[in-house]
């Protein structure tokens, strides 16, 4: 009879590992279900495959969706295995489907819900496990469950705010460029041959045109071209490194515009991250620690972390947050009112509730600042190409009226 090494997730969400002897795979899935353990890892004599956890291809509209339905059926007293079964077969995403009907599996084994969801953690992080956790430990998981409702909302909302902030003008500048290119690279060259032919006296900015035309259809352009691409990708793959992403961030923070919206959007989702968990009952040190973790950026994150630090050594949440020079004095003034008052969570809501009015407003003036300069700079640019062209003509024109 075969060994497996296994790895898995008990009741309490504990990793449990091990090796045990069985027929075949599906043996062992059912001796370790008797025994409340959930596998999503094993291996036969050196051999190993991975339990699917269906992680990927949820989309944070789904997962909302889902927690606002998963909160309505356990506020009406459904049974908590009833609702996975309704809500898995409620889902268009086959994949999600698949993950709520391993979780509802696990949870009829009797595992608690938390240690269930744990397993597909791409899907459930550790901010939505925790909550959950909380909420099944006071008895008030369908609450917890229309505050995570609200929060993955909002927290949407204010992923389409940056995203509507930076498509603009990432598509004006790709267009730009494409349309540069083009000139460049096919019709300047026909417009040269020509100047050439007729022994045209070119002035200088066609003179500049030409010269990059002749540039660009170069080979020299063309490892241009490659060197640019290789920048991005080695930028890309240093960003995924700690001190990378600190220093890419620490810049983004810096930039005039940028980063004062930046800024917010950190502050916003810091203060919305936190209120959330602490008014669910997760304890204040954890609730840093996972709002560190979804901080999106790495200067934010590192200042979170070190608040926690003098945190666990028994020091006031507000003063280590003045210390990191990260965020404005009016959000540490209102978190220490709320930690006098002993209402952290309704100050943190406001806070967040302000900036997040504050991020609209700022994508709104910015995009209105940004749509004249985009269509100056792109009227400009390919205007003064097409210009430089008809120069030489126009002067060749007068010369013969002449």
């Amino acid at each position: 009879m075969p060994v497996y090494a296994y790895r898995g997730v008990n009741r309490a969400g504990a990793t449990i590992t091990g090796e045990r002897q069985a027929a075949n795979k599906n043996e062992l899935q059912a001796l370790l279900r008797r025994e409340n353990i959930t596998i999503n890892k094993m291996s036969e004599k050196g051999r190993e495959f991975a339990m699917p956890t269906f992680g990927g291809g949820v989309t944070t509209k789904e997962l909302a969706i889902f927690t606002r339905q998963f909160s309505v059926m356990i506020d009406a007293g459904l049974p908590l295995v009833q609702c996975l079964e309704i809500l898995a077969g409620q889902q268009e995403n086959k994949m999600f489907e698949k993950i709520l009907t391993n979780v509802r599996s696990a949870v009829e084994s009797g595992s608690t819900l938390s240690a269930a969801m744990r397993t597909h953690s791409k899907v459930f992080d550790p901010l939505y496990v925790n909550m959950v956790e909380a909420g099944e430990t006071g008895g008030i998981l369908d609450t917890i469950l229309q505050r995570l409702s609200a929060y993955i909302e909002k927290n949407v909302k204010l992923k389409r705010a940056v995203q509507s902030a930076l498509i603009y003008p990432v598509a004006v500048i790709g267009i730009a460029g494409a349309v540069i290119v083009l000139l460049l690279w096919k019709v300047v060259p026909i417009f040269a041959t020509l100047f050439a032919g007729l022994g045209a006296e070119l002035p200088l900015p066609t003179k500049i045109v030409i010269g990059l035309s002749n540039f660009i259809g170069s080979i020299y352009g063309l490892i241009i071209l490659l060197g640019f691409g290789g920048t991005v990708v080695v930028l890309r793959q240093w960003y995924q490194t700690p001190a990378g992403k600190y220093f890419l961030d620490s810049v983004l923070l810096k930039l005039p515009l940028l980063g004062i919206l930046l800024r917010k959007i950190g502050v916003a989702r810091f203060t919305r991250t936190l209120g959330t968990l602490i008014s669910s009952g997760v304890p204040i040190l954890e609730g840093l620690d996972i709002t560190a973790r979804t901080s999106g950026n790495a200067v934010i994150e590192q200042a979170i972390l070190k608040t926690r630090k003098a945190v666990e050594a028994g020091r006031t949440l507000v003063d280590p947050l003045k210390e990191t020079d990260v965020f404005p004095s009016m959000v540490t003034q209102m978190i220490g009112v709320g930690e006098q008052t002993g209402a952290m969570d309704a100050m943190l809501s406001k806070i967040a509730d302000f900036y997040e009015d504050e991020v609209d407003a700022a994508v709104k003036d910015l995009l209105t600042a940004l749509e004249p300069l985009m269509i100056v700079f792109l009227g400009g640019v390919v205007g003064g190409v097409v210009i430089s062209m008809y120069m030489p003509l126009f002067s060749m024109i007068a010369k013969l009226s002449g």
